[in-house]
């Protein structure tokens, strides 16, 4: 259980508490997901005693219905949060003076609220890299669940793509992306925001979906994706509304080059930054280097972004049972932009992508 190393790690490092405070980590830790909002919701894990979740009073009975199979304690918003953690530790053990906590999270005013209850304990120890570093290799059910997020990306693409026409905006396709994943799937909730994009809009590479309304002869960029059972799917497609041109063309297909030569390079042994690099160099041989302004990848999991980055500068040493995504970019401010992306495992015979929407250049008809 995932649980059970941190405390191994607890151990290891003689640190007595850990204090969790990422809502994606308690998750990990515990199969129990909410939303805290502003409250004060964690997971208080010890080297020798038994952990449990501190949460809100009316989200008790839900953890307690929950994966998680510990205890569970609350307190009322009349009460302070910081009081019952530490009434409640005193109560369990008297080994509290060694803290770990994440230092990548956790806010100031909580950790002085934190040490205000502990005054004599260490907080010098921080968890975040060894929460980043067990997360980085899943496990066969985290790659299913992985697998379900993209099979409903592939299937938004689908109802995107039938959508366009001229004169209907990005947000229109957005939403009615949305829609659908709901409607048919039952997605509750887009891993972020759908992004749809047309023309000269798609050079912008975070830019949300407008109310610019697509025209004939441009290109249309796609970047989605869904939580499924905790997990997350984020894969990119673009598309031609009418004949591209010939240097819409040109664009594409270098793109796609690069993106299937770093698929097929995605192997145990090469470094985040060699991968990069085979993208890369593609593109800048033919002379749009200067216009792939990002990384070309990104890890993928209970968050749409997390460890590892595939980068130049990153030696990471890749390995079975990581995933991440390839997804190199073109972007010509005042022209178009195109970026193709797959999340995917990499298997001791290659990278396995959890998205599988065609990527030869889709030309949609004109329809007014």
């Amino acid at each position: 259980m995932n649980l059970d190393k941190l405390q191994e790690w607890l151990q290891a490092n003689d640190t007595d508490v850990a204090y969790i405070s990422n809502p994606i980590s308690i998750a990990y830790f515990t199969g129990y997901s909410m939303d805290p909002h502003e409250r004060i919701f964690a997971l208080l894990a010890f080297k020798d005693t038994e952990s449990f979740v501190f949460t809100p009073a009316l989200n008790v009975e839900e953890a307690k219905n929950s994966a998680w199979d510990g205890d569970v304690y609350g307190y009322l918003d009349s009460e302070d949060p910081w009081g019952v953690i530490s009434t409640t530790i005193r109560q369990r053990t008297k080994e509290f003076k060694n803290w770990a906590i994440e230092k990548d999270d956790l806010s100031v005013a909580h950790y002085q609220n934190l040490r205000s209850k502990f005054p004599d304990a260490s907080f010098t120890n921080d968890v975040s890299a060894f929460i980043e570093r067990i997360r980085l290799y899943k496990t066969p059910e985290e790659i299913e669940k992985l697998k379900g997020a993209g099979e409903e990306a592939d299937f938004a693409f689908q109802i995107g793509f039938n959508a366009i026409k001229t004169g209907v905006t990005e947000r229109s396709i957005a939403g009615q992306i949305d829609y659908q994943l709901k409607l048919q799937k039952g997605v509750m909730h887009e891993s972020f925001e759908t992004i749809v994009q047309a023309g000269a809009n798609a050079a912008n590479p975070h830019l949300g979906p407008t109310m610019n309304t697509i025209k004939p002869n441009d290109l249309v960029l796609f970047d989605l994706g869904t939580m499924h059972d905790g997990y997350a799917s984020d894969a990119s497609r673009t598309v031609a509304y009418g004949e591209p041109s010939a240097k819409q063309r040109e664009i594409y297909e270098v793109d796609r080059e690069a993106q299937q030569a770093a698929i097929e390079a995605a192997k145990p042994g090469i470094t985040a930054e060699e991968l990069d690099n085979v993208a890369r160099d593609i593109i800048k041989k033919a002379g749009y280097g200067e216009y792939f302004i990002h990384r070309l990848g990104h890890g993928i999991g209970k968050n749409v972004h997390e460890f590892p980055s595939i980068v130049e500068g990153n030696d990471l040493v890749i390995e079975e049972g990581m995933c991440f995504s390839i997804e190199p970019g073109i972007y010509i401010p005042g022209f178009a932009g195109v970026r193709i992306e797959d999340c995917g495992v990499v298997t001791k015979d290659g990278f396995e992508p959890f998205t599988h929407t065609d990527k030869e250049l889709r030309v949609i008809p004109i329809e007014e």
